[in-house]
């Protein structure tokens, strides 16, 4: 099937929220810290402006509540008293004229007193610092199975690793943009996001409105990555807000300068590994910590933690597992969601731990991995008995197979002693990424869709979850014609508007297909029930249904319905971190091949290989485009994207020091597919959108000290890093 929404995108015709025009329309700005901490003690307002003309907005000006409702509420939507991080919103305007509207933020001036601000998370913080409980720690995980100390005491051998990973910006195609307006008490905004009932949720609270008198609309979204899950809610309100006391609509949009500084990146990360096995290389024990920068807000600081603290133990079995994690406060822009939700740090750390071992026994890297992949009837390291029934030595023998594997090493090591200046290596990375949300978090969701059966004869799907690049409406539409045997061109996807569609859960944690598709075929069911139909009743027989409901049912509406409903035997203890945390595991395994150039340390990939289970695949071409995708932005984070910090905020946030892949950085991207379908997923789909996040870095960084006889540990692996990592190497021999 081709894509719903292809042609409009390829054409430029598809209208995003900075394309949308209204009439006699303001546009918004916002006046923001240059402070990384401290009291604010007036805005001075400068000269040379007639400041009567502007809409000026301030804490004042908010009817309900000065915070931005997610899982904590300790984020204003503007600072009040004081500020915590640089680029936090203080005031905002509204003019007609954008130029006049740019120059006249310039023109004003957060005086603020300055406070002893934190931007070291990985040090224990001042008693002037205190920001946050006693010990600026948001939120603390601890996983435990087995004697972790018993075991390391005894083992034979023990090994140690520190690995920190970076801040990666999501450079979405598109910038964060709302667009809001009031008509008939209602307040209305329409932009780019993710998750239209978080934004309807954090509108209520701080507007002091009920649910009918707040609606929210996604345009056309281009691209989110995680991006445009939380962050949306405070520039929604920032929108509103203005079109509130300006009696006009405001369009608010964010300039690319803007966006990259002042908004969410994925969590920079201190990870520390101490490692049980014996002389074959077995898994004993393992005990890890993680340790996450969360900025200066919890935004969703705990989910990304639970997710790391998950994964951190890898695809492996191992009788004893200590994993202890905390998202720390700092004075940084808050960090945020970031496909992958914390498991790419954790799962970097623990591929790159495993060579690390394998070099230590001089065992070969796959054969510690073959030896411990976990089997079914084995545990998590949360207690989950794995039973999927994959074959994850296969998913490993098909990356070895399709990648060369074996013949790279062995062709690798005469290059290397032949050419004077280039270093090739090849390394592989084993891992997994839980789908949906974790433990109990759907039952909490309690997801609902529905399906309308049309006079017209075409049906509708109603949901919240939202097109953004990943070809969700193609797949609800595939799954929609499949269940029913009706045409692409019968299906209708409803725009996300919260006036119009349930509560169907965000659009994050590789659940859109898995869970939300799931659903859609249940309601689809429904809706032949209600029709009087039988299972095997499509087609031209279900139109025919349709048309004669609605000559009987004039002005009704025929729904089907569907509800969350959890599999049986999952049963998750939130308050120990035991119990299955998801439903369904997809298992990977990735291959890269590398190059290093010991004249400017610049490491370039050559070949790359990702071979995935994901139960069913429902659409290939959308499938492979998901992984080819993660993969180029893992090339990113392992080795351009260096996050550059100053007083807490971006300071490289422009396109052209913040180094992202072209086309001349990706190398061939070959993808396959195992299958075995899952019983509770649409078709038998697993999560995608994410796993690909997760094994490219540590593969890529495997190929690089296989390459050199160097130990990186960090990324980005830039060349100023590698330099560093190669002198090290030098000085140990």
């Amino acid at each position: 099937m081709k894509r719903r929404e292809g042609l409009a995108k390829l054409m430029g015709r598809e209208a995003y929220v900075d394309d949308l025009t209204v009439a006699d329309c303001l546009w918004g700005a916002t006046v923001r810290s240059s402070c990384a901490r401290g009291r604010i003690r007036e805005v001075r307002f400068g000269e040379g402006f007639d400041w009567g003309e502007f809409v000026v907005v301030d804490h004042r000006d908010l009817p309900g509540e000065n915070v931005i409702a997610l899982i904590e509420t300790d984020q204003p939507v503007l600072a009040a008293e004081a500020v915590r991080h640089v680029h936090e919103a203080v005031v905002l305007l509204a003019h007609a004229d954008r130029d006049l509207l740019r120059r006249a933020v310039e023109a004003v001036e957060v005086v603020v007193e300055e406070e002893p601000p934190i931007f070291d998370f990985r040090q224990p913080p001042e008693p002037a610092q205190i920001q946050h409980g006693n010990d600026n720690v948001f939120k603390e995980l601890k996983i435990e199975k087995g004697d972790v100390d018993k075991a390391l005491a005894k083992a034979p051998v023990v090994v140690e690793g520190v690995f920190t990973t970076g801040a990666q910006e999501h450079v979405y195609l598109e910038t964060q943009g709302m667009l809001a307006w009031v008509e008939d008490g209602v307040v209305t905004v329409k932009g780019s996001m993710q998750c239209p009932y978080y934004v309807q949720k954090a509108l209520k609270l701080a507007l002091g409105r009920e649910d009918h008198e707040v609606r929210v609309v996604q345009a056309p979204t281009g691209g989110g990555f995680g991006g445009k899950e939380e962050f949306p809610s405070g520039i929604a309100l920032h929108a509103a807000l203005l079109a509130l006391k300006a009696g006009k609509p405001v369009k608010l949009i964010y300039e690319r300068g803007e966006d990259m500084v002042a908004t969410t990146k994925r969590h920079p990360s201190w990870i520390r590994h101490r490692t049980a096995v014996d002389t074959k290389g077995r898994l004993l024990a393992q005990d890890i910590e993680v340790v996450l920068d969360a900025g200066a807000y919890a935004t969703l600081s705990s989910v990304v933690l639970s997710r790391a603290v998950i994964h951190a133990a890898g695809p492996y079995h191992c009788e004893n597992v200590r994993i202890r994690g905390r998202a720390v406060l700092t004075n940084a822009v808050p960090f945020g969601a970031f496909r992958g939700f914390g498991a790419p740090q954790s799962l970097f750390a623990c591929e790159r731990q495993m060579d690390r071992i394998a070099s230590e026994l001089t065992l070969d890297p796959v054969r510690i991995r073959r030896r411990n992949l976990i089997r079914d009837g084995e545990e998590t390291a949360t207690g989950q008995v794995i039973t999927d029934g994959t074959d994850r030595l296969k998913v490993l023998d098909r990356a070895l197979e399709l990648s060369s594997f074996q013949h790279k090493r062995r062709a690798y090591l005469d290059f290397n002693d032949t050419h004077p200046y280039l270093r090739r290596g090849v390394g592989l990375a084993t891992f997994l990424h839980g789908a949906g949300f974790t433990g109990s978090g759907e039952v909490y969701l309690a997801s609902e869709v529905h399906v309308a059966g049309l006079a017209d004869g075409k049906v509708e799907v109603r949901t919240a979850n939202t097109e953004m690049g990943q070809g969700t409406q193609t797949v609800f539409t595939q799954l929609v014609t499949d269940r029913l045997g009706l045409k692409a061109e019968d299906v209708v996807i409803a725009e996300p508007d919260t006036a119009r569609v349930p509560d169907s859960g965000p659009t994050v944690a590789s659940r859109t297909t898995m869970v939300v598709g799931g659903l859609i075929e249940k309601a689809c069911d429904d809706l032949r029930r209600r029709l009087g139909l039988g299972n095997e009743e499509r087609g031209e027989v279900l139109t025919a249904a349709l048309a004669l409901w609605h000559r009987q049912h004039p002005g009704e509406e025929l729904l089907g319905t569907a509800h969350y409903e959890p599999p049986d035997g999952i049963h998750w203890d939130d308050a120990n971190y035991r119990g299955e945390a998801y439903g369904a595991f997809a298992w990977a395994t990735y291959v890269a091949a590398v190059e290093v150039d010991l004249r400017t340390y610049t490491a370039r990939v050559l070949d790359f290989v990702a071979v995935q289970e994901i139960g069913k695949v429902l659409h290939e071409v959308l499938a492979r485009g998901q992984i080819q995708g993660g993969v180029v932005q893992g090339i990113g984070w392992a080795l351009l994207e260096d996050f550059r910090f100053k007083d807490g905020a971006m300071a490289n946030g422009q396109l052209t020091n913040y180094i992202i892949p072209t086309s001349d950085d990706v190398p061939p991207i070959r993808v396959a597919f195992l299958e075995n379908p899952y019983a509770h997923g649409a078709q038998g789909a697993k999560g995608i959108g994410e796993l690909p996040m997760d094994g490219p870095a540590p593969a890529i960084v495997n190929a690089v000290a296989a390459a050199t006889g160097a130990d990186p540990c960090t990324i980005p692996l830039t060349p100023e890093r590698m330099m560093s990592v190669l002198e090290a190497r030098e000085v140990a021999r």
